[in-house]
């Protein structure tokens, strides 16, 4: 029989989260190769949740607090083989095809700077994320003033001419 929980994942309002799902020991290492071979000086705390052998939170980055703070994270949610990666002053559209091209990662549950709630299924053996709540629910149908809006933040935040 499974539980169902949820975790929500403690962050700063203005730091993005990815989290994902691997499989190999050697992921903490290769997932901090691809976030300093794509952004040169980024600010990151990266934590990976090995699920065999001494079964430890493996912990590694560029920012101490962010660093521990995904330790923290990862140890809450408590899930086989999840990795969890906070960025400061950057973003994950920067990172992610980097990091989904790494051969051990199975895949992605959220890109965000949203507050996340992670769906865990707790069985007698351990954690398995089922799902992720990213944000709110929906206030309605973008108008032609948030259509403008829209086009005009992408520009100001540098993404668009």
């Amino acid at each position: 029989m499974a539980e169902i929980k949820t975790v929500k994942i403690d962050k700063p309002e203005e730091v993005n989260i990815i989290l994902g799902q691997s499989h190999f020991i050697k992921t903490v290492e290769d997932l901090y190769e691809a976030l300093v071979n794509n952004v040169p000086g980024i600010k990151f705390g990266l934590a990976f949740v090995e699920s065999s052998g001494a079964c430890k939170v493996r912990l590694e980055g560029t920012d101490p607090q962010l660093k521990k703070l995904a330790g923290e994270n990862a140890l809450n949610i408590g899930a086989g083989h999840s990795f969890i990666i906070l960025l400061k002053d950057a973003y994950p559209i920067n990172v992610l095809n980097a990091i989904k091209n790494i051969p051990e990662v199975c895949g992605i549950y959220c890109a965000t700077a949203n507050p996340v709630e992670v769906i865990l299924a707790e069985t007698a053996t351990g954690r398995g994320i089922l799902g992720v709540v990213d944000g709110f629910k929906p206030e309605g149908i973008e108008s032609v003033e948030d259509v403008s809006w829209r086009k005009d933040f992408l520009r100001k935040i540098g993404y668009k001419l």
